[in-house]
């Protein structure tokens, strides 16, 4: 698992290129945090992903490839981890139990 440090200048749809590079790639977003920096345009948007060599390289090529993102970080998943178990809404949801239709759901569905 690796923890990428996106930086970006914010301006309409730069985070949505960001995360569509990923997405792209069928890259499982683990976590994902995205903030405004210390000044009003620039911004940090924080993804842990599980990715091989190969896949890093094609996603730091799209990631720059973008006009405004200024920076790519890519860090341990270690310091990711300290901060998402502050944030109650990072804890995994379990799966929802599987249920049976009956037969009232089933004639909705024909008609």
């Amino acid at each position: 698992m690796q923890a990428f440090h996106v930086y970006y200048r914010n301006t309409q749809g730069t985070l949505m290129r960001i995360l569509t590079a990923v997405s792209r790639r069928a890259v499982e977003l683990t976590y994902v945090h995205a903030q405004a920096e210390s000044n009003d345009q620039t911004c940090k948007v924080t993804l842990l992903l599980e990715v091989n060599a190969k896949q890093v390289g094609q996603l730091r090529r799209d990631w720059y490839a973008i006009v405004d993102v200024t920076d790519v970080r890519i860090g341990s998943a270690e310091s990711i981890s300290d901060h998402a178990a502050d944030w109650p809404g990072a804890t995994p949801h379990p799966p929802s139990p599987a249920s049976r239709p009956t037969d009232e759901t089933i004639r909705a569905a024909r008609a």
